[in-house]
């Protein structure tokens, strides 16, 4: 008898153990599907910031081409006579003046 008791409390334990491994697993099972959540919106991330940097690049090398061939004109400009290093310094000037004027003009617009 005590024997069937100790085989009914066994089963007992044994139900117990095995309610509480599917609840623990259950558990890790919800852990990992949010790991890959995270995995995946960190990998759509870094996709979008690579697709980012990428156009960036591009810009950055326009810009790049834009200004080397300005300071080629620029170069040559000043390389030729007088009459063109006359026209550089009215340029010059009038870019200041520019420059002065739209910075008086927003400091004004901003109070």
């Amino acid at each position: 008898m005590a024997e069937r008791n100790r085989g009914l409390g066994s089963s007992a334990v044994d139900q117990m153990l095995d309610e509480e491994n599917k609840r623990m697993a259950d558990n890790l099972s919800s852990k990992v599907s949010r790991l890959k959540s995270i995995a995946l919106d960190i990998d759509q991330e870094a996709d979008d910031q690579n697709r980012y940097l990428d156009g960036m690049d591009s810009d950055f090398m326009s810009a790049t081409g834009l200004l080397t061939g300005s300071v080629k004109r620029f170069s040559t400009m000043v390389k030729s006579g007088k009459d063109n290093k006359k026209l550089l310094c009215y340029m010059s000037v009038g870019l200041v003046l520019l420059f002065f004027i739209l910075y008086y003009l927003v400091t004004r617009i901003q109070t």
